[in-house]
């Protein structure tokens, strides 16, 4: 049977010896409740963080106050902030972060519903990807975490071998 990608990530960083942590803004825990339906995921997972608010950001991820105030909370530079906060607070090999709008409002021009910022770090350092995506506020939650997962097993295999 062929395994999900939520499966391939645990059984990943099982055989990596890794830790995986989450900081999820517009995803609201979707990332980490994906993850969790893995048994035997307790082996790589231990903390995940839930990071609605700017305060919350900082707080919890030591995302700065600046970053936030000169780039806003969706904006890559968040997203790698959040994503390297989460991997020392939680001690963790690799950590996914989340960031954007997933609406009906709250998007302007500059960024509009459906754009989310994805930060995966691992290795040392961190890829941020930009994405738009459509649909309503729940299905904006459901792409991006499938994006964020599909980044996270992209950076867990790139320097070691590749696919199963």
């Amino acid at each position: 049977m062929e395994k999900n990608l939520e499966e391939k990530i645990v059984a990943k960083l099982k055989e990596m010896g890794w830790q995986v942590t989450c900081a999820e803004s517009c995803t609201g825990g979707m990332i980490a409740s994906t993850l969790v339906n893995v048994a035997g995921v307790s082996d790589v997972f231990g903390e995940s963080y839930v990071t609605y608010a700017n305060s919350a950001k900082s707080k919890l991820l030591g995302v700065s106050e600046k970053a936030l105030e000169t780039w806003g909370a969706v904006s890559p530079q968040v997203a790698e902030q959040m994503a390297l906060g989460a991997a020392r607070a939680a001690s963790a090999d690799a950590a996914i972060a989340v960031t954007g709008i997933a609406g009906p409002d709250g998007g302007t021009k500059e960024k509009p519903v459906g754009l989310v910022y994805i930060g995966c770090f691992t290795k040392g350092k961190v890829t941020v990807t930009e994405n738009h995506f459509t649909g309503d506020r729940l299905e904006v939650r459901r792409q991006t975490t499938k994006a964020a997962l599909t980044l996270l097993y992209d950076c867990l295999t790139a320097d070691h071998g590749g696919e199963e």
